[in-house]
């Protein structure tokens, strides 16, 4: 049986991720209509999330000062090893890094995005509560 491809990913039939040392892969995937992506490198994943935007103050019926307290609480309720940072545009990522086996195995990829995603959903509600989750107010 040959190796397969699994987005950028050359998987061996025992699942393992044929990725060079020097050069980190990615995946990008999507959770609740939001641009993620998973970085692999030798014994360790980044995973990040452009969890949404602070509305611009041009946007009619906006409530910036809401949604940028929301951003500001954020650090206090995420896992200790999660940051999130406001880029240029105003977008909020989020992002992680998550210990991988090594060789890396496509399941353990998977495995890891999931569980990423699925701890996403309280700070994406936040977010969302706040004014500054709506990832329709996003950049394409």
């Amino acid at each position: 049986m040959a190796a397969f491809m699994l987005g950028c990913f050359a998987v061996a039939p025992d699942g393992t991720l044929l990725c060079s040392p020097d050069d980190p892969a990615s995946i990008r995937f999507a959770w609740r209509g939001r641009p993620c992506r998973a970085e692999v490198a030798p014994a360790r994943l980044r995973l990040e999330v452009m969890a949404g935007r602070v509305p611009s103050t041009a946007e009619p019926g906006a409530d910036r000062m809401r949604a940028l307290g929301a951003v500001r609480a954020l650090p206090r309720s995420l896992p200790r090893d999660w940051r999130v940072s406001l880029t240029p545009d105003h977008s909020i990522r989020i992002e992680t890094t998550a210990a991988m086996p090594n060789p890396p195995t496509a399941v353990s990829l998977v495995a890891a995005m999931i569980r990423f995603a699925l701890a996403l959903d309280p700070y994406l509600d936040a977010l969302e509560a706040g004014g500054s989750g709506s990832w329709k107010t996003c950049p394409g």
